[in-house]
């Protein structure tokens, strides 16, 4: 199955759809999204992308992301990826959103606008480990700063997102 990203504009404004890679070849703006889950003890549930990620292998990052399909609501893809890739489900809440642009290291770029969804579930994952390597549940205090010791370890999304949530 070939997987098609939402381009759209600055404000959000669908203008079209394009294969996933050719829109990382290309680094135009596309919509994605970012789950996170905390624990009733307000741990949030992290996990280390799969190694065969074809960037950003290995590194640890929010519960979950991904792109809505094309006619897909983004609170839905984000409901269907948690399930998908942690095996959760649970109630999810828009948060923020905001847009970034990163160029990886093998000329792909991440240029997406990017809904921020937040969730409440103790249940521990069941992970797809053709997405996920590993899973941790961590205080965010402790990963603002292990993000300040270590931000090589860290997704560059993730990294934005923990700025603009806990500035």
């Amino acid at each position: 199955m070939i997987e098609e990203v939402i381009l759209v504009d600055e404000s959000d404004k669908p203008i079209g759809t394009m294969e996933k890679l050719e829109a990382h070849e290309k680094g135009l703006l596309h919509r994605a999204f970012s789950v996170f889950i905390f624990n009733s003890k307000g741990e949030l549930l992290l996990q280390q992308r799969a190694l065969s990620k074809y960037h950003s292998a290995g590194l640890w990052t929010n519960t979950c992301c991904s792109h809505p399909r094309p006619n897909e609501d983004t609170l839905d893809a984000a409901n269907r990826r948690l399930i998908e890739e942690m095996g959760l489900k649970c109630t999810l809440n828009y948060k923020t959103h905001f847009i970034y642009k990163t160029i990886f290291d093998n000329s792909l770029t991440e240029h997406e606008y990017d809904y921020v969804y937040f969730g409440n579930c103790s249940n521990e994952p069941q992970i797809n480990k053709n997405e996920v390597e590993n899973y941790v549940w961590q205080h965010p205090d402790k990963i603002k700063e292990e993000i300040k010791t270590q931000p090589e370890k860290f997704t560059s999304w993730f990294k934005i997102a923990m700025e603009k949530l806990y500035h």
